[in-house]
């Protein structure tokens, strides 16, 4: 694991100019075709620290084109699976390399605590490239059971030429899983990262290439979504687009591949997690520290984030006692504080955005039991009181809009009916929890729950073994596992007469 630094040291490094500004295409880093520029804004003092490229139609032009001409040459998909392993296997060995330069982009980007930058963001992702390196050389075809005077081969193909756009929540882990399984399918990729976090997918794309990836095979374009995003959903040379972010913003990416060639999409959106806490739980504890970790963790800008508690009437009073009592340990501090557990909202946007649904909480009747304040560690920045909310009736906004904010909203239920139908009327179908003893109610709750991933008596357990996406509007297809490999490929079948 890498060593963490001190704040003063962390601190000198962020005074440093940010070397790698401008987008990544064809293996090396060039202008925007327009010479625009846009500012980031760091969320942790709120100051100007870099301008980035800002790309857009044309800037995507040229990394589309540059990404085909990868592919069609063959100089990566074509490659022996032992090399293309070994190119990946070097990629996430330089990940862990420039671990504390990846991490400090990603603080400075989003404002989450450097230790979690460091130990979370940056190791997962090499993680990720890795586990990704090691499934080239063994996915195999099939020999369908056809007549035997003939011989039919089943085999998956790379699709082209990806479209890939992250989130700013996690825009490391994102990436990876995307490009990740993009490139270990055989395709080459085009990036777009939010435009509130476009920096450390420019140094991950140059470490892919020092790795031995060919040039044109991974490209990023940074800029703004109406933009730059658009003008890649409505490409039509782009031959798959994966997506995260928001279920608005996923809804226009299915139109701009029905706009242009009818591309396919994945998409995981949004969420609004329920935990059914039951009247045997069995230990409140365990439950009060993963509820409290699932919605303050990363200032709540999870997208399966756990920010409904449905709770049985009897323990409600308990078990927001405890959640309480963790929640002192999670309070905003400096991000560059290696002892900081909570960092920032990611800009003043999105900052008056969870405060505003801390206000309609509040007009709507519920009471504040914890939190609801703007906090102020840092002078300048976008910080937020870990917030959890009482007497939260089913229907209000702080109930049924994902906030995307550490804002936790506590529904009082009589029995395990109430508690499944409350959980389920969302559009959203992202992540659930349950809490129960009880190893039959357990299955059957976690049956009747519409969501990709239910977890039983713990939350947020996760793998880069296990797919993950969502039900309803929570989006299509799945990130992680060899499932997501199969969404960047198409079967082909060859028949063959004898």
């Amino acid at each position: 694991m890498t060593d963490l630094l001190t704040r003063d040291e962390w601190l000198r490094r962020a005074a440093v100019p940010v070397a790698r500004t401008r987008l990544w295409i064809d293996g090396d880093f060039v202008d925007a075709a327009s010479g625009k520029t846009f500012e980031c804004v760091g969320p942790r003092d709120g100051a100007t620290f870099a301008r980035v490229a800002e790309g857009d139609a044309a800037d995507v032009d040229r990394a589309v084109a540059a990404a085909r001409r990868s592919f069609e040459a063959g100089v990566w998909r074509e490659a022996a699976p032992a090399h293309r392993k070994a190119v990946m296997l070097r990629w996430a060995q330089l990940i862990r390399e420039h671990a504390h330069e990846l991490a400090l982009l990603e603080t400075l980007n989003v404002g989450k605590p450097i230790s979690d930058s460091v130990k979370v963001d940056v190791e997962y992702a090499a993680t990720n490239v890795q586990w990704y390196a090691e499934t080239i050389d063994k996915m195999y075809g099939e020999v369908a059971p056809v007549p035997r005077d003939s011989l039919t081969i089943v085999e998956r193909e790379p699709l082209g030429v990806v479209g890939a756009v992250v989130p700013w929540n996690y825009p490391l882990i994102i990436s990876s899983w995307k490009v990740g399984a993009a490139l270990a399918a055989g395709n080459s990729v085009v990036l777009k990262p939010a435009e509130q976090s476009p920096l450390s997918a420019l140094l991950f794309a140059e470490l892919a290439t020092r790795a031995g990836l060919p040039d044109g095979c991974f490209n990023v374009v940074t800029g703004f979504g109406p933009t730059a995003g658009a003008a890649l959903g409505r490409h039509a040379d782009v031959d798959k687009l994966a997506f995260t972010g928001s279920t608005e913003v996923g809804k226009y990416f299915l139109r701009y591949a029905a706009e242009s060639n009818g591309k396919p999409v994945s998409l995981e959106l949004g969420g609004k997690t329920p935990h059914v806490v039951l009247r045997d739980c069995p230990d409140l504890d365990a439950a009060a520290s993963a509820i409290a970790w699932g919605v303050f963790y990363n200032s709540g800008q999870t997208c399966h984030a756990g920010t409904r508690l449905v709770v049985d009437r009897t323990i409600e009073d308990e078990l927001l006692e405890r959640i309480s009592g963790v929640a002192a340990g999670l309070q905003p501090g400096d991000p560059l504080e290696p002892t900081t557990t909570m960092g920032t909202i990611v800009d003043r946007v999105q900052l008056e955005r969870v405060l505003g649904y801390i206000e309609s909480g509040r007009a709507e009747g519920a009471d504040v039991h914890l939190g609801g304040r703007q906090a102020h560690p840092v002078q300048g920045g976008c910080y937020v009181e870990p917030t959890v909310f009482r007497n939260v009736r089913p229907g209000m906004r702080i109930e049924r809009e994902e906030i995307f904010g550490p804002v936790l909203a506590s529904v009082a239920v009589d029995d395990v009916d109430a508690a499944v139908r409350i959980a389920n009327d969302t559009p959203y179908g992202l992540g659930a929890a349950v809490w129960t003893r009880d190893l039959s109610r357990a299955h059957k709750v976690a049956r009747a729950l519409r969501a990709g991933t239910v977890w039983v008596n713990t939350f947020d357990r996760s793998s880069i073994v296990t797919p993950f996406g969502g039900f309803k509007q929570s989006g299509t297809g799945r990130d992680r596992s060899m499932h997501s490999i199969e969404g960047y490929t198409n079967l082909k079948t060859t028949w063959i007469q004898l």
